[in-house]
């Protein structure tokens, strides 16, 4: 289904936009504590470099407000619609439910955001191997 070359694979896996043979985070797992943010210069296959401006992932403030309403519509409709619960318990439904993705929800939109300006290459490994 997700294979690579596919705008969606680089999206959830967090890969390289150019070349998806890399994470573009030092470490893969969002919820280890110090290192949400912490990500690689460049990607070590293709030098593609992530932060293409200073400030570059700002942007993805404005992709989060969107991904974090689908987020939490989830709840919302398993909860009130489909449980029939009461609109509080909704609400805490998709209050924990923000807390708890919340490092989720942080990496997809910077990983949507990198993959609105950059598109896959699959000859971006080759160039820099026969530049080498």
């Amino acid at each position: 289904m997700l294979k690579k070359g596919n705008k969606l694979y680089s999206i959830l896996t967090g890969s390289c936009p150019k070349c998806h043979l890399e994470s573009m985070y030092m470490d893969k797992n969002p919820y280890r504590p110090g290192y949400l943010f912490k990500m690689h210069e460049r990607c070590s296959h293709c030098d593609t470099k992530y932060k293409i401006e200073p400030s570059f992932f700002y942007g993805a403030m404005y992709v989060s407000y969107g991904v974090g309403i689908a987020f939490a519509m989830v709840p919302f409709v398993i909860t009130f619609l489909i449980l029939k619960t009461s609109l509080i318990n909704a609400f805490i439904a998709i209050t924990i439910t923000m807390i708890v993705l919340l490092p989720v929800l942080i990496r997809l939109s910077r990983n949507i955001w990198i993959n609105i300006f950059m598109k896959y290459d699959k000859d971006s490994v080759r160039t820099k191997s026969a530049t080498a």
